[in-house]
């Protein structure tokens, strides 16, 4: 690679739910991490691998800081302090659609915390809101730190000002090699992404405190002999009896359409059919013990 060629890593924060997972899929061109509506969906350090024609970047998706009522809370704020603290930039995500809050006042204040790492503002959700909205979005965020890098307005879903975001992050980074080489996309195993897939399949139409109580354990994935299956077994991990029911739903339906979802994503990773065994397990208050904590990887 020549001297003129730039690589690095750079991160986005903000609080739950604000599009950073979204954007890193839509940068990285596949999806990697998993998205939801549901708050705090991230639950580790996820890189994506963005090859641009002057470098490289290394997107690090991280949880939304939030305010931690466990100890799994506790963990995931550690785990986005120590990212901020390796990156060479740090993108701070606020949503059009919602104004400017004490959350997002709070975030960007923090990032004095960092000073190594260069700071843009970031936009998201452009597609969903008027011209109004979005300019009274810039200003609100433009004003929150006087020392953003550049201030840019997009739309993940949309695709919208996407290069300019690479282009303009790229230019901040070392130059440098390439940290990764042609072709790879991120450095997650394909079990994490499989796991990752399934909770993503079993949050959709849960409510209220299930989401976090919901967790993925692969048990096993190999190929089924004489045959071109792949077969995967997997455990869904909640905290109650009661969510174990919620889960499997009537007669089995609601864990029968969450294998369905998750296999539709799961085959075209693998590039084989897949058989997918789910079971639902209960882990007393996991998110609050530290050795159930350890088991499930936090």
């Amino acid at each position: 690679m020549s001297e003129d060629k730039r690589s690095g890593f750079v991160t986005f924060v903000g609080r739950p739910n604000v599009g950073k997972s979204t954007l890193t899929n839509a940068l990285v061109g596949e999806k990697i991490a998993i998205t939801s509506e549901k708050p705090q969906t991230t639950r580790r350090a996820i890189r994506g691998i963005v090859n641009r024609p002057g470098g490289q970047l290394v997107i690090v998706d991280t949880p939304g800081i939030h305010k931690p009522r466990t100890l799994l809370g506790e963990r995931l704020n550690d785990l986005v302090e120590q990212v901020l603290g390796d990156v060479d930039v740090i993108g701070f995500c606020v949503p059009a659609t919602e104004k400017v809050g004490p959350g997002d006042r709070r975030i960007a204040a923090s990032l004095d915390g960092y000073p190594r790492a260069k700071k843009i503002a970031i936009v998201t959700k452009t597609d969903a809101a008027d011209r109004d909205e979005i300019t009274e979005r810039l200003i609100e965020v433009d004003s929150l730190r006087e020392d953003w890098a550049a201030v840019i307005p997009l739309s993940s879903v949309a695709n919208d000002q996407l290069d300019v975001l690479a282009d303009e992050v790229l230019a901040l980074m070392p130059t440098g090699p390439a940290l990764y080489e042609d072709g790879v996309i991120t450095d997650e195993s394909i079990e994490d992404r499989v796991a990752e897939i399934i909770r993503e399949a079993a949050l959709e139409g849960v409510r209220d405190e299930l989401p976090h109580s919901i967790a993925v354990v692969i048990d096993d994935i190999a190929p089924r002999e004489d045959s071109d299956l792949t077969d995967v077994h997997a455990s869904i991990v909640v905290e109650r009896d009661s969510q174990k029911a919620i889960i499997i739903g009537r007669k089995g339906s609601r864990l029968r359409d969450v294998g369905a979802r998750a296999r539709a994503q799961i085959e075209p990773l693998l590039g084989t059919r897949v058989f997918l065994g789910l079971h639902v397990k209960v882990a007393k208050e996991w998110q609050r013990d530290p050795k159930q904590l350890g088991k499930l990887g936090f």
